[in-house]
């Protein structure tokens, strides 16, 4: 009984870490959406920064599911429960990432006078922020439509990216002197692409976590792209 009460604590603990590192993921993605439409190269600059941060919650919440592993031997749900969060976290952690890398790539395009249509892309940074929400809040519930629906979503996304890729590329047919920022939007837009992945990736965790099942959403998407 005093294993399974210090299971459980353990549990409650790995949830509200997994909540904060949610927190910090969801902001940096916020964040970096407000710094693209306002030109903010400050609030650029701080979520580089705070990216050291996402990565040490990351190794926090490892070392905690190692603990539980080897100390609490946790068995049938439970671990399913510890082994699907070590997987979520390292998507979590390259979402950090690829928020940063976007960050990266305002500062590149720097201020301009020339105004770039945002519309399809700011639609997926909406998207791909609700679907990080939602695949941490069916982990946290346990609730298997909420995963089943993050996961749905991103062919959404993925038609998303296809429209700004289509409009991006009629722009620099219109006038080949945007070449560079199209590009540099291009690539922006190519990371809430993979962000929509990563989300789905932690939707898959979660079912798997509820059923013991694990279905690939995207079967296109190769490890070796994500490197």
């Amino acid at each position: 009984m005093m294993m399974r009460t210090r299971l459980n604590e353990e549990l409650i603990k790995l949830h509200n870490m997994l909540e904060n590192m949610g927190d910090m993921i969801e902001q940096a993605l916020e964040g970096s959406v407000a710094a693209l439409a306002n030109e903010d190269m400050d609030k650029a600059r701080e979520i580089i920064r705070n990216d050291r941060l996402i990565n040490r919650q990351e190794k926090d919440i490892e070392s905690l599911c190692f603990k539980m592993i080897l100390m609490e031997q946790p068995v049938a749900y439970d671990l399913r429960n510890v082994s699907a969060a070590i997987k979520m976290i390292t998507d979590m952690e390259r979402i950090g990432d690829q928020a940063a890398d976007i960050c990266d790539l305002i500062l590149h395009i720097g201020k301009t006078s020339v105004a770039l249509d945002y519309g399809h892309i700011s639609r997926m940074a909406e998207v791909t922020i609700q679907m990080v929400k939602k695949s941490i809040e069916a982990f946290i519930k346990s609730d298997l439509d909420l995963a089943k629906k993050v996961c749905a979503t991103d062919d959404e996304v993925d038609e998303l990216f296809k429209s700004a890729r289509h409009d991006l590329v009629e722009l620099i047919r219109h006038d080949v002197n945007l070449s560079e920022q199209a590009i540099d939007m291009l690539m922006i837009a190519k990371y809430f692409e993979r962000i929509g992945d990563h989300a789905t990736n932690i939707g898959e965790w979660v079912i798997y976590a509820i059923t013991g099942e694990h279905k690939d959403y995207n079967p296109s998407v190769s490890e070796d792209e994500e490197r």
